[in-house]
């Protein structure tokens, strides 16, 4: 499922989350490396015509690793500590993606890509499939919230002191 469907889904957690990586430049990819392990790296997303588009240097182990296996993970930024609203030093929220990367090979498709981001050339180009996005926030002060969401299930909220 793309983020245009995931948005149509859970609109609230999708606007969260868009302005959640956009406070920031900076995230982590987790990707899985040859043996297995994982292999966290920093990215920047774009979110543009309906998808999570993930841009990489030419030949990055990172992008290397999500040819050979595309699943990956997505942290947001903590940021630096200060308030960002609601509260919380975190505002809307702690937010990790989880999916398939799908690399962009459609010389159309990226053509539109560098017209909007003006990327260094030339770079690999990955389309995110999400498989989860989980928001995690304080409540209240009190509450560890965590709301998960994953294709064709309802959007679950757990609480916990």
């Amino acid at each position: 499922m793309n983020w245009a469907a995931f948005s149509t889904t859970a609109p609230e957690l999708a606007s969260r989350a868009e302005r959640r990586f956009g406070a920031f430049r900076h995230h982590v990819l987790a990707t899985l490396r040859r043996d297995g392990s994982p292999r966290t790296s920093g990215l920047e997303v774009r979110f543009l015509d309906g998808e999570l588009w993930l841009g990489m240097m030419p030949h990055s182990l990172k992008a290397l690793d999500l040819r050979r296996d595309p699943r990956f993970a997505l942290q947001s930024n903590p940021g630096d500590g200060t308030d960002l609203g609601e509260g919380t030093d975190l505002g809307d929220g702690d937010f990790r993606v989880g999916g398939r990367a799908v690399e962009v090979e459609d010389p159309g498709v990226k053509e539109a890509y560098v017209k909007e981001v003006e990327p260094p050339q030339p770079f690999h180009l990955f389309r995110a499939e999400l498989t989860e996005v989980v928001r995690t926030y304080i409540a209240d002060g009190t509450f560890l919230v965590t709301e998960i969401w994953q294709p064709g299930r309802p959007l679950r909220t757990l609480r916990r002191r």
